[in-house]
């Protein structure tokens, strides 16, 4: 989860641009100590002449410059006794006017607000003012400003603000006695504040170490902690073992509290065929049963017509001068007739090809056809492979993120996607809680066509949706093996489908594929040759623009940290032409190839274009960019990503890294001219079989290992990373995701 920094700003509102009554978002200008600030953000009716204590980021728009985005906003408390008279008589607390307000700050002068705060009864001593009245304004007092006791309180605990804006959103005002008797509440999804910060407060607080408390947000937090490793649930032993090692309870006390969990809904139970039973977070569990539930009624609902498409297929090869192989056919027929199917294949077996005479097919139609994939790079290329314009899913859906990261779509079951058929390329990406979204946002009469490679890397996020619905027999599956003569000729294509089957590749004399032995040190100073001078003088390419570093790893020697500062030194040195920028884990510098590393919807780009100049409002997790232009005096650093320019303020910097050398898992959904990967001695967990597959198959013209055999030969025997914890298959198998107790 996302700990962005924030910032205070104190100023006197100059003028309000707008405001909304339904929603709170108000446009102003504010005077911080003589500098005028633009302020955008949900922070209520203000009016010309308040003075406000804001919190939130510097961001810039490319439009309207820089602005100040304010997350949270409380009218600031006055000092000075003729401000504080006025402060109070102007309405502020309930109940008291002119008169009431010259009469306690005549008794309490500066104290007023300490008095308000931490003994009210003394409000008692005026005229007036009866106990149950003083309760009345303390409760008021202390609603209008439990932000900055809450902001104060966390931070004497070390917590830091975006925390507590969280946790503020959503208790809203009652939030610090809620912390306060229960610190562990803050682990909740919505606030994600480590349960080791929440323990530290706990224990200051006396807590016991079997509390009911500290046990549930426990057990919540090992579920959480595995979802983030790609499990949706837990077999209830496991979680029973983890839970107990981690909190140091009795495994009776676990038996307690998780049946304590079960009856607040709050962590599902479910029971496969088997017998064995597996404990579920309610988000995931929600998510796997309305994913087989839609699946299942999209299933009926696409029953198998039985006509045969084959005239329609042959006039299509006509047209397209494509000769279609018996298998590819048979997808395409399947699609046409069934309007629900699974595609899937490895490199050079035609995946493209089918999917391309399916669209087609179906907009002959008359049907709407929307294509989709998950991530930015894999949407862009599925646009240049179909010739449609394909949408992330999330900009498909029109995501709106909440603070903490917390997405929201704009289109759902009440906000329907006006599409009859429904393409989805790169699902192996897909994850649980994605594909929900997705799919609740498609009429039950949608065809749906998943396409992706079940051998790739499962997804980043929590599910392994592809390989369940395949293994679910719920919906029918097309599988392409046969690799094109054309394609049997790479080198790369070939060795991918060993490396899947668990065998050897093949070495020596080829145009695309190459192995060179390195250890160590060794590894990097190949690879920094490969880039500056090898590569780019027998094919004339540029490094930054054709050649893609790969590693398994962030850490150590070959590790993209360090790849990335060795190949940024020779690659892109210092010069004094050339404008730089430090960040706390960074030296950027104009010219260095760059990398998003979390979605930003609020990015504002622009792009030339042949019919003029286009605008967005987007950068995806995965982009990437070149940086253009470092300007010292306003922080501004501008960076284009294919074609779109976007502008950064310094703190926006910290969601930005090198991306000389990239993960495999980030490298996901896209491919490159040249890859070469790092294939040295790391961490096992990261040495498996589908890791490798993946990173050979991002490769267009050429892939280059520089490392161990040893190393190659462990990742493809170990074939064990595909395993994750997930009830889907059982759900849509067994047509019992409604029984589930949600």
């Amino acid at each position: 989860m996302n700990t962005k920094k924030y910032t205070t700003l104190k100023g006197t509102v100059d003028s309000v641009v707008h405001i909304s009554e339904e929603t709170g978002f108000a446009v102003i200008m504010l005077n911080a100590d003589g500098k005028p600030v633009t302020v955008v953000g949900e922070i209520g009716d203000v009016d010309e002449g308040e003075v406000l204590d804001l919190v939130g980021e510097y961001t810039t728009h490319r439009k309207y410059g820089e602005q100040f985005k304010a997350h949270l906003c409380e009218r600031a408390l006055p000092a000075k006794i003729t401000d504080i008279r006025k402060y109070l008589a102007g309405g502020v607390i309930k109940g008291i006017g002119p008169v009431l307000a010259k009469k306690i700050v005549d008794m309490f002068g500066e104290r007023v607000f300490e008095v308000f705060e931490n003994d009210p009864m003394q409000l008692t001593k005026i005229d007036g003012i009866s106990p149950r009245k003083a309760k009345k304004y303390a409760e008021e007092f202390a609603d209008k400003f439990a932000v900055k006791r809450l902001m104060s309180y966390l931070s004497s605990n070390g917590i830091a603000a975006a925390y507590a804006i969280r946790a503020y959103k959503a208790w809203g005002t009652c939030v610090l006695e809620m912390i306060e008797s229960n610190p562990y509440c803050m682990c909740s999804f919505e606030v994600g504040l480590p349960f080791g910060k929440a323990d530290e407060i706990g224990q200051r607080q006396n807590l016991a170490n079997d509390c009911e408390e500290r046990v549930r947000a426990g057990i919540m937090t090992v579920l959480l902690k595995n979802s983030t490793e790609g499990h949706t649930c837990l077999p209830t032993d496991k979680l029973c073992q983890l839970s107990c090692n981690f909190l140091a309870v009795t495994e009776d006390k676990f038996d307690e509290i998780l049946q304590m969990l079960h009856d607040d809904k709050v962590v599902i139970r479910y029971t496969k065929k088997s017998g064995r039973t597996y404990e579920m977070l309610l988000d995931f569990a929600k998510a796997d049963v309305n994913i087989s539930r839609r699946l299942n009624i999209m299933s009926q609902l696409a029953y198998d017509s039985k006509e045969d498409f084959s005239d329609v297929i042959d006039i299509a090869q006509e047209q397209n001068g494509i000769t279609y192989e018996e298998i590819q056919r048979e997808a395409i027929n399947n699609a046409l007739s069934t309007g629900f199917l699974v595609l899937t294949g490895g490199p050079g077996t035609g995946k493209t090809t089918t999917l391309n005479a399916i669209i087609s097919l179906f907009e002959q139609q008359g049907l709407n056809v929307m294509v989709t994939a998950p991530t930015g790079r894999a949407a862009k290329r599925l646009t240049e492979l179909t010739g449609h314009d394909a949408k992330t899913i999330h900009r498909l859906l029109e995501v709106k993120y909440a603070d903490g990261d917390v997405p929201h779509f704009t289109h759902n079951e009440e906000n329907l996607l006006g599409c009859d058929v429904c393409v989805v390329d790169e699902m192996s990406m897909v994850d649980s809680l994605l594909f929900d979204a997705l799919l609740r946002a498609l009429p039950l009469t949608c065809k749906l066509i998943l396409v992706g490679d079940s051998d790739q890397l499962p997804s980043v996020g929590a599910g392994n949706v592809l390989k369940d619905i395949i293994e679910s027999g719920k919906v029918p599956v097309v599988q392409l093996h046969e690799v094109f003569r054309q394609a049997q000729c790479s080198r790369i294509v070939t060795n991918a489908h060993r490396i899947i089957k668990g065998e050897q590749i093949i070495r020596g004399d080829c145009d695309d594929f190459f192995f060179f032995s390195r250890s160590g040190r060794g590894v990097a100073e190949l690879i920094v040759s490969l880039c500056k001078d090898r590569l780019p003088a027998e094919y004339g390419i540029i490094p930054t623009e054709h050649i893609q570093v790969l590693s398994p790893t962030r850490i150590g020697m070959s590790g993209t940290t360090e790849l990335n500062h060795v190949l940024q030194e020779q690659l892109n040195p210092p010069a004094s032409d050339k404008a730089e920028i430090k960040t706390f884990m960074n030296t950027f510098r104009v010219g260095d190839k760059v990398m998003q590393n979390r979605n930003n919807y609020d990015i504002v780009w622009r792009r030339e274009t042949e019919k003029g100049v286009e605008h967005g409002a987007e950068i995806y997790n995965g982009d990437i960019g070149t940086i253009l232009d470092i300007n010292r005096s306003t922080g501004l650093v501008t960076i284009d990503f294919d074609g779109r320019e976007c502008l950064y303020t310094i703190t926006m910097m910290e969601n930005i890294e090198l991306a000389y050398a990239v993960t495999v898992h980030k490298s996901q959904g896209s491919e490159f001219d040249y890859v070469i990967y790092a294939a040295d001695e790391c961490n096992e967990k990261l040495l498996y079989r589908n890791l490798l597959y993946t990173a050979v198959t991002r490769a267009r013209k050429m892939f280059i290992i520089v490392g161990s055999a040893a190393v190659i030969n462990y990742m493809i025997q170990h074939n064990h990373k595909t395993n994750r914890y997930t009830c889907l298959k059982e759900m849509l198998a067994e047509d019992n995701g409604d029984e589930v107790d949600i």
